[in-house]
């Protein structure tokens, strides 16, 4: 049974009381009004980054009328709204879960809860759909559909709207991410110390948040919206910028969906609200703020996991891991991660060169290596994290295989900065590893 395809016209907005909404308009055939206690935006809000802005910025030093701004941060956002709103078919129709794709992906279903599972590999073999798929199938595996009584064409519809609203153009933050991320979280949800106290909604709250902690993503970050006066930065305030888009956007495509209009409407706006409360907590600004509040939970010995504010704090942390967990993967899986992260940042970086910005940390080519860049992430973010998260689980086989992975990577990468500072031929500084470099680092032995 393949998805439905609806064609739409005319627009969408959504109206908020808060002094700080703002009206989204696009391609819809609704006018919808969000509930009060959370703003919501509409998928196809986050328009690309409008490069006349930078340049009228850069001759006039002002970004122009308001009237003007929106006009150009609409046009190029209004060229990738999803194929949906725009009534456009795909070349390849999306199918529900078991019917007409490939047995190869359905093995991979089978084996989805080990970390060894490769989503490039998934992803391929569901033409681009892993993170439907993924997200239907664990739907299932964990009774949610039948547990809070979801429509199937529903929900289908929905994880293809959250799926859409990715960038596919981006090396990093696209739908393939966002699939690894729902996949690592399955398997911490899994683990004993968290399963045995998770209900349904902690679970579907988890899984959900994972597929869409960055949905609708432009591919750079909070500080580039800033300096470049970007209007999701002055509704946000510069708190949080992006992290507050993925929320809001989320909420609009619930809604929009109706995915859970059959619940109670209390029963929603908590699952909204505590939706927001997990993708606000990907925050790296934050990392700080989760790190000092977990090692005291730790050392205080004082988590009760029957409380839900406890368990609620720890969905936050297990997607902190999730989000992360790169660096924790196998070497071929994480290497790629790495250099696919590491190009998203260069090309800010060639960017803000272009438009003579500041270029920002991490984005430049010349002097950032992704041997250096992921050296420095590994030892100050992610190390700190799955240390305390491998204390949190008792270390259990999967933290265990985890931090080896870790540690060994990171070993990999120090070896290729080594090659790299002591190679007087290579006059090449992007950081990429070569397939001798590779073969080479592959033959040695590891701690």
């Amino acid at each position: 049974m393949s998805c439905l395809m609806v064609e739409r016209c005319g627009e969408i907005s959504f109206d908020s009381p808060d002094q700080n909404a703002k009206c989204v308009r696009m391609l819809g055939d609704a006018r919808v009004r969000g509930q009060t206690g959370v703003v919501s935006e509409r998928r196809g809000s986050y328009p690309f980054i409008d490069f006349r802005l930078l340049n009228n910025t850069t001759l006039s030093g002002e970004i122009g009328t308001k009237k003007k701004v929106k006009r150009l941060l609409s046009f190029q956002r209004y060229f990738h709204a999803s194929r949906l709103l725009r009534g456009i078919v795909p070349q390849a129709s999306l199918y529900l879960l078991d019917e007409d794709y490939l047995g190869q992906a359905r093995h991979m279903l089978s084996k989805v809860g080990m970390w060894d599972f490769d989503i490039f590999l998934f992803d391929r073999l569901t033409n681009g759909n892993s993170l439907v798929t993924l997200l239907c199938h664990l739907f299932n595996v964990h009774g949610l559909i039948h547990h809070f009584q979801l429509d199937m064409v529903t929900l289908h519809r929905f994880f293809v709207m959250v799926q859409e609203d990715y960038h596919s153009q981006n090396p990093y933050h696209n739908a393939v991410h966002a699939a690894d991320v729902t996949q690592a979280m399955h398997c911490y949800l899994r683990e004993p110390k968290l399963a045995s106290f998770l209900t349904p909604s902690d679970i579907m709250l988890g899984l959900l948040a994972a597929a869409a902690h960055d949905v609708d993503h432009p591919g750079v970050n909070q500080p580039f919206l800033i300096k470049t006066k970007h209007h999701l930065a002055s509704l946000y305030q510069n708190v949080s910028v992006l992290e507050n888009h993925h929320w809001r956007s989320t909420i609009g495509m619930l809604r929009e969906s109706r995915l859970l209009a059959h619940l109670p409407k209390e029963v929603t706006q908590d699952i909204e609200q505590q939706l927001g409360s997990l993708i606000l907590a990907t925050d790296i600004n934050r990392q700080n703020e989760f790190l000092i509040r977990l090692k005291s939970h730790l050392d205080n010995q004082d988590l009760r996991l029957e409380d839900a504010q406890d368990r609620h704090f720890m969905l936050q942390i297990a997607l902190k891991c999730a989000d992360i967990c790169n660096p924790c993967r196998v070497w071929d899986l994480s290497k790629q991660w790495s250099e696919r992260v590491c190009e998203e940042f260069y090309r800010q970086g060639d960017l803000e060169q272009k438009f003579e910005l500041e270029i920002s940390p991490l984005c430049n080519q010349q002097k950032d290596t992704v041997p250096s860049i992921q050296i420095g992430f590994m030892t100050y973010i992610v190390e700190p994290l799955f240390e305390r998260w491998a204390q949190f689980t008792g270390n259990t086989p999967l933290s265990e295989n985890m931090l080896n992975h870790l540690r060994r990577n990171k070993a990999k990468w120090k070896s290729l900065l080594h090659k790299q500072h002591s190679s007087s031929r290579s006059n090449d500084h992007s950081g990429q590893v070569t397939g001798s470099q590779e073969q080479n680092l592959n033959e040695e032995e590891t701690p």
